[in-house]
């Protein structure tokens, strides 16, 4: 599903005018980024978590040059869903 399909069903689903509704996932998605650069984990009660985990510094190899590099540590955003979502998609 895409922003474009969400946008539309939660307008036919609520009345209200698409454009108020992209502006409103668009913000609400905006919110949770910047939230996220500031180091802090987003929490939706039934939902999920938008949560940052912590990578640890790892050895791989260049392929093209044939020499190992040090990846250095690094924070990735995640999701966790909450058991109430994971209980409707299985």
């Amino acid at each position: 599903m895409t922003k474009a399909e969400i946008v539309a069903e939660i307008a036919s689903k609520t009345g209200i005018e698409k454009g108020a509704v992209q502006t409103v996932v668009e913000n609400f998605m905006e919110v949770v980024k910047a939230s996220m650069a500031k180091g802090n984990n987003v929490y939706l009660r039934g939902f999920g978590s938008f949560i940052i985990k912590t990578r640890a510094e790892k050895t791989g190899r260049d392929m093209s040059k044939k020499v190992s590099i040090t990846i250095p540590a690094h924070k990735i955003p995640a999701f966790k869903p909450a058991k109430v979502f994971m209980n409707v998609v299985k």
